[in-house]
């Protein structure tokens, strides 16, 4: 992936998968495996062996990657997923709103 239309705490977005239609906000994005995990979507229930932080162990729910193809950007002017160019504004490179012309950054 080139170009990096989603960051760490961006809006999303989902717009395929079980999670289609809410959004959240991106807690870690993995450029290099084109993965992101976003607060609240593709839950999923892990084990915990006992330890200091979880003495009893037991399921925990936690969030699961979810494919950077299946999220967009959100704007809430426009109150849905947006795609974005990426412009000069004086020396620095931002990611605009194709739709709102919104700064992103």
């Amino acid at each position: 992936m080139s170009v990096a239309r989603i960051k760490k705490n961006d809006t999303v977005i989902a717009i395929a998968g079980e999670s289609a239609g809410k959004t959240g906000k991106v807690l870690r994005v993995m450029a290099d495996k084109g993965l992101a995990v976003v607060q609240g979507f593709r839950m999923v229930k892990k084990a915990v062996r006992r330890s200091q932080t979880a003495p009893n162990g037991g399921y925990v729910e936690r969030e699961a990657p979810i494919s950077l193809s299946n999220l967009m950007p959100y704007d809430p002017d426009k109150k849905k997923g947006v795609r974005i160019s990426r412009v000069r504004e004086g020396d620095k490179m931002v990611r605009k709103s194709k739709a709102s012309g919104k700064i992103l950054d």
